[in-house]
């Protein structure tokens, strides 16, 4: 779809969830033919008078603050490709401006009785549905129909599970240093139903990179999202397994696991039996994290923390871990 929207101009709507990775579509789009500049016109940042100015540039003195004439993003879109992200969230009057731009080419800058001509390649995306909004009259009919020529749809990673092992092995290429996932680790990631999409994933792999310096990336290793959908899908089992020494952690957090004592959260039936992880839990883990980043350095473990070393030799202490 995207090789065959690169070979003419056509207007062309984008949908799905956030994070899904409309912008990147749009950009392929356009490098496919990369006719003119590339414009983002983001438009959920838009924000009280200065919207119409932003989008359409104003004129020297036009209003108390512009001591200079400045261009807007459709006139820097001339001649090339302007993206509006989250088109959905464009208000009515400037909806109705838009369209004007896009069936006469033509505008006025703010405070201007210039009109100026902008002819550019539109494409919008946005993860509402754009005909509800119609009907509920949020949403110009005329707009959706000028934008609605074709349509491409991007199913949510949940819906596309097959890609996230290539995801993974880009993201890991981009941000990694030889790091590859334990295939325990990469079956609770094609387990997770990723809400927050291509991005989530991004950032999750992005975070355990940062932490982790061997280039085996464990289940452990995981962010707390993915460990408590694994506690809520598999239930006490995970948890049981750890505790008794089952390879599911390494390193300091082993020795945590295989030796409870009262109040571990590790060990409370509440725990076992609950989706959440406990903050003591969270504690405990981000010290074990340090811990094994800083190769047993105390001192640097209580500065990544953002503690003191009286604080992280008090919390050792308290979970019975060696001091």
């Amino acid at each position: 779809m995207v090789d065959k929207l690169a070979t003419g101009r056509w207007p062309a709507l984008i949908l799905g969830e956030t994070g899904t990775g409309k912008e990147v579509v749009s950009r392929s789009i356009h490098s496919a033919n990369p006719v003119g500049p590339f414009v983002t016109i983001d438009c959920s940042s838009f924000v009280g008078p200065l919207m119409e100015s932003e989008l359409f540039g104003h004129a020297k003195g036009s209003f108390t603050g512009a001591v200079n004439a400045k261009i807007g993003l459709i006139e820097a879109a001339n001649g090339g490709t302007a993206f509006f992200d989250e088109i959905g969230e464009l208000p009515l009057d400037l909806q109705a401006k838009l369209l004007r731009v896009l069936q006469e080419k033509e505008f006025r800058p703010v405070g201007s009785l210039q009109t100026k001509r902008s002819d550019f390649r539109i494409i919008a995306a946005t993860n509402r549905d754009l005909l509800k909004e119609v009907e509920k009259g949020t949403f110009r009919r005329d707009l959706y129909y000028r934008l609605n020529v074709v349509t491409v749809r991007i199913a949510p990673l949940r819906e596309r599970k097959e890609d996230i092992p290539l995801l993974m092995r880009h993201f890991l290429a981009k941000y990694g240093s030889g790091h590859t996932f334990t295939q325990e680790a990469m079956d609770a990631m094609l387990s997770y139903e990723w809400p927050g999409n291509v991005r989530e994933l991004e950032n999750m792999i992005q975070q355990m990179v940062a932490v982790r310096t061997g280039p085996l990336l464990h289940l452990n290793d995981l962010p707390s999202p993915i460990q408590n959908h694994l506690y809520a899908r598999r239930g006490p089992g995970l948890a049981m397994s750890a505790v008794a020494g089952g390879g599911t952690f390494h390193g300091p957090l082993a020795a945590v696991a295989a030796n409870p004592v009262a109040g571990n959260p590790m060990t409370d039936p509440r725990f076992l039996d609950s989706p959440i992880l406990p903050l003591t839990e969270m504690e405990r883990r981000a010290i074990v994290n340090a811990l094994e980043f800083t190769k047993g350095d105390r001192l640097m473990a209580a500065g990544l923390l953002g503690i003191g070393r009286t604080t992280l030799y008090r919390k050792l202490k308290e979970y019975q871990m060696a001091v």
